[in-house]
């Protein structure tokens, strides 16, 4: 469908990340925006009042605009559980899910999809910021709020989206991308995919719709990966990684309290260099220079990588992707220092599978050093604990103390199966079951000691606890 007909849109679970970043695009590109969600209180409903977007706090068939062009709703509701997904579903208006209006919007621009297991907002919105700030004018669309961009999206004039896009479900399906970021493949998801095999072909399909024109820019640092790249794409392959060969390699990693340092060479190893007509203001050779970022950790160094690659093969100055690069300062929820709590630093951060929890402890530890880190972690479906359990319980090696709170469930999976107290037995040593959300935070304010590092990790709502702890 033509987006630019749809002047009155009603979304149905408007406060989630990836359907407030919807809303907010389509509110800039001129659309009257309206929805529905629950009454608790999200991050973005922020976001939704900067926008001037109506949010109605309850759900009613009643709720939807009678004269409204099209209605988006979020797969985390159907015509079973939510009177208005039902009412839309037997109503006349033209209804999407979102994937599929993210991928109706998606196809009528250059699309840009950043993809994988990890990373993917990161990634998404650093790239977008580099391509804004360089003058490329895109559009963006990220799974988190974005303080440089003032919410979860950009509207630019020019044809480039550069959108997060979530395997889960297959909503690759709805996709036609012109170029592709594919960060990593780590089997997630359980509760969708049966086995790795099924998760893994998912990411080989969608490459394969990358056009002979268009571009990958594939981790090399991935196994899978360089496996499945080269042999799958039809287009130009760019590979990046962390000293081992590929067309960009980072080396010499260095860091201190503020910042990451690393430099990049071209097509070290067995490798060719690839054609870099448009690195103006590089060094020469096959040498890029030294770059610096903000972001802590080594998942970061590979982000970073992924977006210096793109940002070339889209004709962006080496310089300009330098001083960007540097500029940016992340996303809510991944590695956000909230503030502190008598002395001690809290983070919030969205890890929620085991390679996600190494990569945030190694950050933190990286960051800062051999202060007392106490970990709580609030596991994400009962689906993925019991899938990878033993993952979870080798993942948390870094934490001096560690809280597990009870399973936050997907009302989407059957319950049970597996607890978080088996996990906190199976961990042993520093591990301690605290249930809920209010326990948690009592108990943090009561054995917290000055300097430790507080680290919330989980994909549902423990930044709670630390949005009270640091609170005046």
């Amino acid at each position: 469908m033509d987006f630019n007909k749809a002047k009155k849109i009603y979304l149905i679970g408007i406060k989630g990340v990836g359907m407030t970043m919807l809303a907010q695009y389509l509110a800039a590109q001129g659309a009257e925006i309206s929805g529905s969600d629950g009454p608790e209180v999200f991050m973005t409903d922020q976001v939704l009042a900067d926008c001037g977007i109506k949010v109605i706090e309850r759900f009613d068939a009643a709720n939807i605009p009678k004269d409204a062009d099209l209605i988006i709703y979020s797969t985390a509701y159907n015509a079973q559980t939510n009177a208005e997904v039902a009412a839309a579903l037997a109503g006349k208006i033209k209804t999407l899910t979102y994937a599929q209006a993210l991928g109706e919007v998606f196809n009528q621009k250059y699309g840009i999809a950043v993809v994988g297991s990890h990373g993917k907002t990161t990634t998404t919105a650093w790239l977008g910021y580099v391509m804004n700030l360089a003058g490329l004018e895109p559009s963006v669309m990220a799974g988190a709020l974005v303080p440089q961009f003032n919410g979860c999206s950009l509207s630019g004039d020019s044809d480039y989206l550069v959108v997060e896009a979530d395997e889960y479900q297959n909503k690759l399906a709805n996709y036609q991308p012109k170029a592709v970021l594919l960060n990593n493949i780590d089997y997630d998801h359980p509760d969708f995919f049966p086995a790795p095999d099924d998760y893994r072909n998912v990411f080989i399909e969608f490459i394969k719709k990358i056009p002979v024109k268009g571009f990958l820019v594939a981790n090399y640092d991935d196994a899978i990966i360089r496996k499945i790249a080269a042999v799958n794409c039809r287009g130009k392959v760019i590979t990046y990684a962390i000293n081992q060969a590929a067309d960009y390699v980072a080396y010499g990693i260095k860091s201190d309290k503020q910042r990451q340092y690393f430099k990049v060479k071209l097509g070290v190893g067995e490798e060719e260099p690839p054609p870099t007509p448009l690195l103006k203001g590089g060094l020469g050779g096959l040498e890029l220079g030294d770059f610096s970022i903000q972001l802590s950790g080594r998942h970061n160094v590979s982000n970073a990588l992924a977006v210096i690659a793109a940002g070339v093969e889209l004709g962006i100055e080496l310089f300009n992707i330098r001083k960007h690069l540097e500029e940016f300062t992340g996303t809510a929820r991944r590695l956000q220092a909230l503030g502190e709590f008598r002395g001690a630093v809290v983070i919030d951060d969205y890890a929620h599978h085991p390679t996600e929890i190494k990569a945030t402890l190694s950050a933190v530890r990286q960051k800062y050093g051999r202060r007392r880190l106490v970990a709580a972690f609030h596991p994400h479906t009962f689906s993925r604990t019991k899938a990878l359990f033993n993952g979870f319980v080798k993942s948390f090696g870094l934490a001096d103390e560690l809280i597990i709170l009870d399973i936050y469930g997907s009302a989407r999976e059957k319950q049970g199966g597996v607890s978080s107290r088996e996990l906190v037995e199976a961990i042993g040593g520093q591990a301690k079951y605290i249930p809920t959300l209010k326990e948690c935070e009592k108990y943090l304010r009561e054995n917290v000691q000055r300097d430790d590092v507080i680290v919330l990790m989980g994909a549902g709502d423990i930044f709670r606890v630390g949005e009270n702890l640091v609170k005046k």
